[in-house]
């Protein structure tokens, strides 16, 4: 495997908000390893291990909010709660130690949770329209009420991540959970505010970070991860066209996101016909704010077939993040299996690099 000259991986990123020694992000990645959802030694050890190798900013794993249904697992954290925020304080702590920054990526799955999940059994799932992934009713719909309840619990965890002396928030809106379940037609059918059109799908994102920004003041970073595809369905859109795109992403913008994390499974594949722009690169261009790009980052298969996967050559990536396609560089796998990825990507060690073996989900390298 060859690489041309990595540098533009490793210059600095500087925003009135946030500055970072290089481009480099750890992805959030599901784990699940906090022993009844509270993040542990081990977890705090995980993401210093990252800090250590010369990852520009860490974004945790999805962590859930204040809500009984945030997530679906009795390991998987969550972002309430005396024990598991003081877990969550020794994760910052062992971070900044090692020189590092790190946000927490706050979490609701919506209707991927299925009734009688832990950690609360009888808590149901809650979406939009009590709509399943394929469009199948599974529970009624939450009021008005609720759903404003459900944005404040947003609000609440974002407070206490500033508290706790973290560096930025990134609220969760990809992928087919919560958020992204009221920007989709298929699973908002809702009448009032929270429904619509794929503008006024958009309100309850707008609100929860608006909600967020009112918690934590004009200086502090929030990160908005958004995607097209879903879980169920690798081919889902929620915009067609560039057009329609900075529609969508107008009223986030207003809103206050300051970085958009630009969810793909490929970073290489253009988003539009006519174009070569990843979604990145069109989030970019029509909002004009900083973009983390994501998907297969040094390795030649996708997350989402649950391989392994082979290293493959950077010299594409590089050329985009040189053309100023996007800002920064989401790793997701490569750092999952190797703590020391950047480092190595830094010092020319790229024959050091390790394939993705899916039995590293398994083990906390």
């Amino acid at each position: 495997m060859t690489n041309q000259t990595t540098a533009p991986l490793f210059e600095t990123f500087e925003m009135d908000k946030l500055h970072l020694p290089n481009r480099t992000v750890m992805a959030p990645m599901t784990r699940g390893f906090s022993p009844d959802n509270i993040p542990n030694e081990d977890v705090a050890a995980y993401y210093r291990r990252r800090a250590e190798n010369e990852v520009g900013l860490i974004i945790t794993e999805g962590t859930g909010i204040d809500h009984p249904a945030s997530v679906s697992g009795a390991s998987i954290p969550v972002f309430h709660g005396e024990k598991a925020l003081a877990g969550w304080a020794e994760v910052v702590k062992q971070v900044h130690e090692a020189g590092g920054k790190i946000a927490p990526q706050l979490w609701h799955v919506g209707m991927t949770r299925s009734k009688g999940d832990l950690p609360n059994e009888e808590a149901d799932p809650v979406g939009p329209s009590g709509l399943s992934l394929d469009g199948e009713k599974v529970n009624e719909a939450p009021t008005t009420e609720e759903v404003e309840a459900l944005v404040e619990s947003y609000a609440k965890a974002a407070k206490d991540a500033k508290r706790l002396g973290f560096d930025a928030i990134e609220i969760h809106g990809a992928h087919g959970y919560l958020i992204d379940q009221f920007f989709w037609g298929n699973t908002n059918k809702r009448t009032d505010r929270y429904g619509g059109d794929f503008v006024e799908r958009t309100t309850f994102a707008k609100e929860i970070v608006e909600a967020c920004r009112r918690e934590v003041g004009e200086d502090f970073p929030i990160i908005f991860r958004f995607s097209q595809w879903k879980m169920n369905d690798f081919g889902a859109k929620l915009v067609e066209t560039p057009e329609e795109m900075e529609r969508f992403l107008q009223p986030l913008v207003d809103a206050g996101v300051d970085i958009f994390h630009c969810s793909t499974r490929r970073y290489w594949e253009a988003e539009f016909e006519g174009s070569d722009l990843n979604l990145a690169g069109w989030t970019k261009k029509l909002t004009d704010k900083p973009v983390i790009s994501v998907g297969s980052v040094g390795l030649d298969g996708v997350f989402t077939d649950f391989s392994g996967a082979g290293t493959s050559s950077l010299d594409g990536l590089v050329d985009k993040l040189d053309q100023d396609e996007f800002d920064l560089v989401a790793i997701g796998r490569s750092l999952l299996m190797d703590p020391a990825w950047v480092k190595k990507v830094h010092e020319g060690r790229v024959d050091d690099l390790l394939a993705f073996d899916k039995e590293a989900l398994q083990k906390l390298y």
